[in-house]
């Protein structure tokens, strides 16, 4: 892939929906740094003909990444790749602490509540870490 350039590629047979995949992969290539922040994708029709889908299934990834901070829209002049890593860390703080909260409320005690974390991450991450 090269530099500054989005590149995605649609699997019709994943398990994941098209807008997932959209979504899932602009995240990957702005966190590796193949997307820089600033970068302009391309508009949501522009997009979905180059893959072939929607342009509500483009817009509906477009907005799931502005609510995860990754993109930012600017308007008419288009949405952007945004300085996510500070606010991926603050809203991924910020849920943790409502975790430990929710968790204590529920009367679980130290060692439970991060067994659950656990077992939540290697779920989703699906690893065995």
């Amino acid at each position: 892939m090269s530099p500054q350039t989005v590149t995605i590629t649609i699997d019709p047979a994943a398990a994941a929906a098209p807008f997932e995949q959209v979504r899932t992969q602009i995240a990957d290539q702005a966190r590796d740094g193949a997307l820089p922040v600033g970068y302009k994708l391309p508009t949501v029709r522009g997009l979905a003909e180059d893959l072939g889908l929607a342009a509500n299934t483009v817009a509906k990834a477009y907005r799931a990444l502005e609510t995860d901070g990754v993109i930012e829209t600017r308007g008419r002049n288009g949405s952007f790749i945004a300085a996510a890593g500070e606010a991926a860390d603050k809203e991924a703080a910020a849920a943790a602490e409502g975790y430990a909260r929710r968790a204590l409320r529920l009367g679980l005690d130290h060692g439970a509540a991060l067994a659950a974390v656990e077992d939540a991450l290697r779920a989703t991450y699906r690893t065995d870490a």
